[in-house]
Protein backbone atom coordinates (compact mmCIF):
# COMPACT_ATOMS: atom_id res chain seq x y z
CA UNK A 1 0.00 0.00 0.00
CA UNK A 2 0.87 3.55 -0.74
CA UNK A 3 0.97 5.53 2.67
CA UNK A 4 3.16 8.68 1.63
CA UNK A 5 4.79 10.22 4.90
CA UNK A 6 3.79 13.76 6.33
CA UNK A 7 6.88 16.38 6.62
CA UNK A 8 7.13 15.46 10.21
CA UNK A 9 7.38 11.57 8.87
CA UNK A 10 4.69 9.95 10.45
CA UNK A 11 2.61 8.23 8.23
CA UNK A 12 -0.90 9.47 7.88
CA UNK A 13 -4.39 8.41 6.51
CA UNK A 14 -5.03 8.43 3.26
CA UNK A 15 -8.29 8.56 1.25
CA UNK A 16 -7.63 7.34 -2.66
CA UNK A 17 -10.47 8.00 -4.83
CA UNK A 18 -11.03 5.73 -7.92
CA UNK A 19 -11.39 6.58 -10.88
CA UNK A 20 -8.72 8.72 -9.85
CA UNK A 21 -9.94 12.75 -10.89
CA UNK A 22 -11.13 15.34 -8.35
CA UNK A 23 -13.76 16.46 -8.09
CA UNK A 24 -15.00 12.98 -8.30
CA UNK A 25 -18.01 12.97 -9.95
CA UNK A 26 -21.31 10.70 -8.50
CA UNK A 27 -21.76 9.55 -12.26
CA UNK A 28 -18.45 7.74 -12.39
CA UNK A 29 -19.16 5.19 -9.52
CA UNK A 30 -16.71 6.40 -7.21
CA UNK A 31 -15.05 4.63 -4.77
CA UNK A 32 -13.45 5.71 -1.93
CA UNK A 33 -10.32 3.14 -0.22
CA UNK A 34 -8.99 4.06 3.38
CA UNK A 35 -5.37 3.69 3.97
CA UNK A 36 -3.61 3.96 7.53
CA UNK A 37 -2.81 1.87 10.14
CA UNK A 38 -4.73 -0.34 12.32
CA UNK A 39 -7.66 -3.13 10.48
CA UNK A 40 -10.06 -2.59 7.68
CA UNK A 41 -12.48 -2.25 10.52
CA UNK A 42 -11.58 0.53 12.38
CA UNK A 43 -12.26 2.70 9.84
CA UNK A 44 -14.73 6.03 10.56
CA UNK A 45 -16.47 7.59 7.97
CA UNK A 46 -16.93 11.52 7.74
CA UNK A 47 -19.49 12.84 5.36
CA UNK A 48 -20.06 16.99 5.36
CA UNK A 49 -18.15 16.89 8.65
CA UNK A 50 -20.87 14.74 10.01
CA UNK A 51 -20.02 11.04 11.48
CA UNK A 52 -21.21 9.01 8.76
CA UNK A 53 -22.42 5.23 9.39
CA UNK A 54 -20.85 3.08 11.92
CA UNK A 55 -16.95 1.98 12.13
CA UNK A 56 -16.66 -0.35 9.22
CA UNK A 57 -14.91 -1.03 6.25
CA UNK A 58 -11.98 0.54 4.21
CA UNK A 59 -13.85 0.87 0.63
CA UNK A 60 -17.44 2.50 0.17
CA UNK A 61 -18.78 2.98 -3.07
CA UNK A 62 -20.77 6.82 -2.82
CA UNK A 63 -24.04 6.90 -3.66
CA UNK A 64 -24.60 11.12 -2.75
CA UNK A 65 -22.70 13.86 -3.50
CA UNK A 66 -20.70 15.78 -0.81
CA UNK A 67 -17.33 16.40 0.79
CA UNK A 68 -16.10 12.82 2.65
CA UNK A 69 -13.26 11.90 4.95
CA UNK A 70 -12.31 8.50 6.91
CA UNK A 71 -10.27 8.43 10.12
CA UNK A 72 -7.90 5.62 11.22
CA UNK A 73 -6.41 5.40 14.93
CA UNK A 74 -3.15 5.92 14.58
CA UNK A 75 -2.52 8.10 11.59
CA UNK A 76 -5.75 10.05 11.92
CA UNK A 77 -8.23 11.58 9.55
CA UNK A 78 -7.54 12.28 5.88
CA UNK A 79 -8.00 15.35 3.85
CA UNK A 80 -10.99 15.56 2.05
CA UNK A 81 -12.80 14.28 -1.21
CA UNK A 82 -15.31 16.15 -3.03
CA UNK A 83 -17.65 14.24 -5.18
CA UNK A 84 -20.48 16.56 -7.10
CA UNK A 85 -23.26 15.15 -9.50
CA UNK A 86 -22.86 18.40 -11.74
CA UNK A 87 -23.73 18.10 -15.13
CA UNK A 88 -19.94 19.88 -16.59
CA UNK A 89 -17.48 19.62 -14.23
CA UNK A 90 -13.62 20.11 -14.90
CA UNK A 91 -11.09 17.73 -13.24
CA UNK A 92 -7.90 17.61 -12.23
CA UNK A 93 -6.13 14.24 -11.89
CA UNK A 94 -6.36 12.97 -7.85
CA UNK A 95 -2.34 13.18 -6.88
CA UNK A 96 -0.02 15.37 -5.48
CA UNK A 97 1.13 18.21 -8.43
CA UNK A 98 4.52 20.17 -8.26
CA UNK A 99 5.38 23.07 -10.23
CA UNK A 100 5.99 22.05 -13.30
CA UNK A 101 4.51 18.83 -13.54
CA UNK A 102 2.26 18.83 -16.63
CA UNK A 103 -1.51 18.48 -16.19
CA UNK A 104 -4.12 16.74 -18.29
CA UNK A 105 -7.37 18.32 -17.35
CA UNK A 106 -10.76 16.78 -18.06
CA UNK A 107 -14.09 18.43 -19.46
CA UNK A 108 -16.98 16.38 -18.52
CA UNK A 109 -20.79 16.61 -19.07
Amino acid sequence: AWCPLSPAGAQTTQLLVQPPWTPAVLWDLVTLTCQGSGTAGDTTWYKDGQRWGQQGPDRVVVTMSGTYECDRPGTGRSFPVRVVNDRLVLQVPARALLEGDTVTLRCRR
